[in-house]
């Protein structure tokens, strides 16, 4: 049998951190197991879904690397398929045409939740009843047994059993005709050959439901594995109020892919006492069945501890791929500067996010606005007037505009001025820079080049100037 497991979200709004850990645990089960990995998307709900929602999903797919074999295969696009198999359904006896008006579905339930018992459909078309008018409205609801239990094993939460008479005989088409999530699901899963079905557990009531479906339809049950829910620090189920939900979001926010696949693998899910997974390992050590049946507690914390160990880790020229598309977010075209590589490979340790690292390597593009002026007010005083005088001829004059030269201006400038290094290189650092701290100067000048730090020099020293201009006459 080849493995086979679906993500299968609806595009009614961005893909969310739930939905993309459910992904990424089906996309492992699948590579790991030889099999293939199928999208499908669930957008049978035409007010809500939009097309902006399934790019959204596809554009988080693709950023995460979840690639899949199949798809995307679309639900609106098998409307003929469901009413094949709604008119077998009711050919068989499996389902009934239901004529109660809303008015009186609302008293039953009303009845019921004031006798204290579970709210439910009583059956009351299921005999079969005449239609109050010839263009009278209905749905169509399935036959669900009355005897007996749906019993499965399921991969995290162990075995289940549901006594059939805790279900009803649910919708499966509205009054217009369309079909509903537990048909489409159903069919869906039949035809595509999906062998396992990895969700959320907030699924969970469904699969009764849907395995008398498959039953009543002479299908093959599939494996099913119900993922628990992800909470917020506050105790409450994952949402917007916690702060970024979306995928995209933690994009936007600087986050590497693998970083957020390596913490969303570890919701839930631990492999002895490690915290860092390539993809390969994921692939090769996660198992659905070690999965944890407790809720987990999403920590941003975490996630960023472990963003900025993959910034550390991961190879510059990656990193340079990413940071560029947070450069441009600045307005910065990375290809008018020095190589974007060269900048990621000196800032890789300085930084949790790219975002931070983009911020930082602003002034290695373009000219800052303002110096800092706590950087300023420290290292652009007036002793510093004399060290970038002279360092700024001297780099004028310099043919061979590389790190060791630029470097030996420094030092041979302190050491005539009997100044300490970090006397010249700090004010130079400030000028150059905007800010006290960069990576080393020599390298910080070379990938600036010399128009841009002759130009930042003299912003510098005219600063001082002015300062001790602003000095004297007080």
């Amino acid at each position: 049998m080849t493995v086979r497991t679906r993500f299968a979200p609806s595009p009614t709004g961005y893909l969310h951190i739930g939905g993309a850990r459910t992904a990424l645990f089906s996309w492992l089960y699948a590579r790991k197991h030889g099999g293939q990995f199928v999208l499908r998307i669930e957008d049978t709900d035409l007010e809500r879904s939009s097309q902006e929602s399934v790019n959204a999903i596809l554009e988080g797919m693709s950023w995460l690397g979840l690639d899949y074999d199949e798809g995307p295969f679309y639900q609106t696009q098998r409307f003929d398929r469901y009413g094949e198999v709604i008119q077998q359904l009711l050919d068989n006896d499996h389902a009934y045409r239901c004529y109660c008006p809303k008015e009186r579905l609302e008293k039953l339930r009303e009845t019921q939740m004031a006798n204290k018992e579970k709210p439910r459909y009583d059956g009351h078309c299921s005999a079969g009843v005449e239609p109050p008018s010839p263009d009278a409205p209905y749905v169509i609801r399935f036959r669900n047994p009355k005897q007996g239990n749906v019993e499965f094993d399921d991969l995290v939460r162990g075995r289940i059993s549901i006594s059939n008479d805790e279900l009803d005989d649910l919708i499966i088409a509205r009054s217009d005709g369309s079909p509903t999530y537990n048909l489409t699901v159903v069919v869906d899963d039949s035809d595509m050959q999906i062998t396992h079905v990895i969700r959320g557990d907030d699924h969970i009531n469904n699969t009764p439901r849907q395995i008398n479906l498959i039953r009543a339809l002479g299908m093959q049950v599939p494996v099913y594995a119900h993922t628990p829910m992800i909470l917020g620090s506050d105790g409450k189920r994952l949402s917007k109020r916690h702060g970024a939900v979306s995928v995209i979001q933690y994009r936007e926010e600087g986050f590497l892919p693998e970083a957020l696949l390596n913490y969303l693998v570890r919701l839930g899910w631990s492999y002895e006492d490690q915290e860092i997974f390539s993809i390969d390992e994921m692939i090769e050590l996660f198992d659905i069945a070690d999965v944890n049946r407790a809720a987990s507690v999403f920590n941003t914390e975490k996630l960023l501890w472990l963003n900025q160990h993959y910034i550390k880790a991961t190879d510059p020229q990656h990193i340079a791929r990413h940071l560029s598309h947070h450069l441009g977010r600045l307005g910065i075209d990375p290809s008018t500067g020095p190589d974007l590589h060269e900048v990621a490979k000196l800032q890789h340790e300085r930084a949790k996010t790219l975002v931070e690292m983009a911020e930082i390597s602003e002034f290695f593009y373009r000219d800052f606005e303002e110096i800092d002026p706590k950087s300023a007010k420290k290292h652009l005083k007036a002793a510093a007037l004399e060290p970038l005088e002279k360092v700024r001829a001297e780099l004028a004059a310099l043919e061979d505009w590389q790190p060791e030269p630029i470097y030996k201006i420094v030092t041979d400038v302190a050491e005539a001025l009997e100044l300490k290094i970090g006397k010249v290189a700090q004010p130079l650092r400030v000028a150059v820079a905007g800010r006290a701290a960069s990576p080393g100067i020599d390298v910080t000048l070379h990938l600036v080049g010399r128009e841009a730090c002759l130009r930042r020099i003299d912003r510098a020293l005219d600063y001082i100037r002015q300062r001790i201009a602003q000095s004297e006459s007080a």
